[in-house]
């Protein structure tokens, strides 16, 4: 669908299009007080204000967060920003391995993902009135069901988790029982239905009473067919790749649970809102293994080509019918802000751009080549001692050393809060060789990379270079790494 990119005001309306019988005026309205509307410059705002952005964090949001980059050294200061780099005041750029957790799947500002925001801001759409079907999301939905041609249609949220709660309530209305089961370490999200489907106490922790959902260990067949049993199983929730730890279900784990699943009646829900969109190499993680076909899948994230919220549940035709069985019934799930043209226009031209520019083939070769380099230095350095993933999510995991004075620094860290040399790599990957990473859970030693979808031999060759230098001074046995250890371990004491 081609957005005309608005008319001036002596041109007539494009007829039958979005601007059919819409003509804007030369002047804005006037304001309250007769003149024309007071300017709001944000290029301004900006320079007047920029540089207290730590201050107004402290001051009026989540006061932890500027403490916490403070303390690990993470408080800088970007300018700019371009596909998967960054650029501070200096003029230094920095790799993002990040990925804002996996929203910039195209990396920041892609230029075809801008021109379709600048065209629908443009096109002074008669968006979200509630009482009308404007065609953006159902060209959003009916592209999306391409690449999910087992599944017929689509519920639009804002988010990943509101995606999953989508999933739960349907799960829950169309079997008419109240469990589902969920793997253990997983992650869904933090809003309440999510929250229960949450593998990690510390994020469920103070928060209940929650939904009566049940944990059983990823891979565990036999572990999912005794809960099963009990009759009262709604659906099992999984992410084919586990965000934390990156942690992959065992060849034949989905298609074995699936077979359970239908013999019991229960659903299978995909949870792809980290792995979908090609982040594995394939579009969604679950293609990895043949036959699987979910019930319902979450997407969310790069879908949203790093600019407007979107979320989206894609399931069978059969499972929304029942939900909305007559029109009594037709607002009973929706999202204020659902299906919103911006949200809309953002997921179609990162849609386009996934076929057009061969993004899920370069995550496929490019995470195979990086993983290949990182698995080779395994027998290299005794601290490191996994490295797996698919595509583009690759973990980085790091163990017990053999040697004794190795060994000993080791067990200070392990003593102090378990989690703490991954840490001691991901800081000096930014502060000394500006490659921003995460460790990819509370309490693991383990490194997540998920970069933008985009990156290529040379930003490979950058990491690898970079991480085989972090790994060189951690084996040293010294240094600034091990005395920054000290600092975290001093941290961690006075934080119990």
């Amino acid at each position: 669908m081609t957005i005309p990119s608005g008319t001036a005001p002596s041109e007539e309306p494009v007829a039958g299009g979005p601007l059919a019988g819409h003509s804007p005026s030369a002047e804005p309205p006037s304001g309250p007080s007769g003149g024309g509307r007071p300017e709001f410059d944000l290029a301004a705002l900006l320079a007047e204000r920029g540089a207290e952005r730590y201050e107004l964090h402290t001051k009026h949001l989540n006061h932890q967060l500027p403490r916490m980059l403070h303390t690990i050294g993470f408080d800088k200061v970007y300018e700019r920003a371009e596909g998967a780099h960054f650029w501070d005041a200096d003029g230094n750029d920095y790799l993002d391995m990040l990925a804002g957790f996996g929203v910039m799947g195209l990396g920041r500002h892609h230029p075809v993902v801008r021109k379709a925001l600048h065209d629908v801001l443009d096109a002074q759409l008669a968006d979200l009135t509630r009482f009308d079907c404007q065609p953006l999301p159902g060209l959003l939905a009916e592209k999306l069901l391409t690449h999910s041609p087992h599944l017929d249609r689509v519920f639009f949220g804002n988010s990943g988790t509101e995606a999953v709660e989508t999933a739960l309530k349907f799960a829950r209305y169309t079997t008419g029982r109240p469990r589902v089961l969920y793997c253990s370490h997983a992650f869904h999200g933090l809003t309440t239905g999510s929250l229960s489907v949450n593998g990690e106490d510390g994020f469920r922790d103070g928060f209940a009473p929650l939904l009566p959902d049940t944990a059983v260990p990823l891979g565990d067949l036999d572990a999912l067919a005794r809960e099963l049993k009990k009759g009262d199983v709604a659906a099992l929730i999984v992410e084919p790749i586990q965000g934390k730890g990156v942690l992959e279900a065992p060849p034949g784990y989905l298609r074995g649970a699936q077979e359970l699943l239908r013999r019991h009646k229960a659903l299978l829900i995909a949870d792809e809102v980290q792995t979908g969109l090609g982040r594995t190499g394939d579009f969604y993680a679950y293609q990895h293994e043949d036959g699987v076909e979910p019930d319902l899948v979450c997407v969310a994230k790069a879908l949203s080509g790093g600019y407007v919220p979107v979320g989206a549940t894609l399931g069978k035709d059969w499972i929304f019918k029942k939900v909305y069985s007559s029109m009594d019934r037709v607002l009973v799930h929706s999202a204020s802000f659902g299906s919103n043209a911006q949200a809309m226009a953002a997921g179609l031209a990162v849609l386009s751009v996934l076929e057009n520019e061969q993004v899920v083939a370069n995550a496929r070769a490019t995470g195979e080549q990086l993983k290949s380099r990182l698995t080779a230095l395994v027998d290299k350095y005794e601290l490191l001692s996994d490295v797996r993933g698919r595509g583009l999510m690759i973990g980085i995991e790091f163990g017990r050393p053999q040697s004794l004075k190795l060994r000993s620094r080791w067990a200070m860290l392990q003593a102090a809060r378990k989690g703490l040399f991954a840490q001691m790599v991901v800081v000096p990957l930014l502060q000394r060789h500006r490659i921003l990473t995460q460790v990819s859970g509370d309490h693991l030693e383990v490194i997540k990379l998920i970069p933008p979808l985009t990156i290529g031999e040379q930003d490979v060759d950058r990491f690898v270079e970079a991480f085989t230098a972090v790994m060189d001074d951690a084996h040293s046995g010294g240094g600034l790494m091990w005395d920054f250890g000290k600092t975290l371990v001093k941290q961690a004491v006075a934080n119990r």
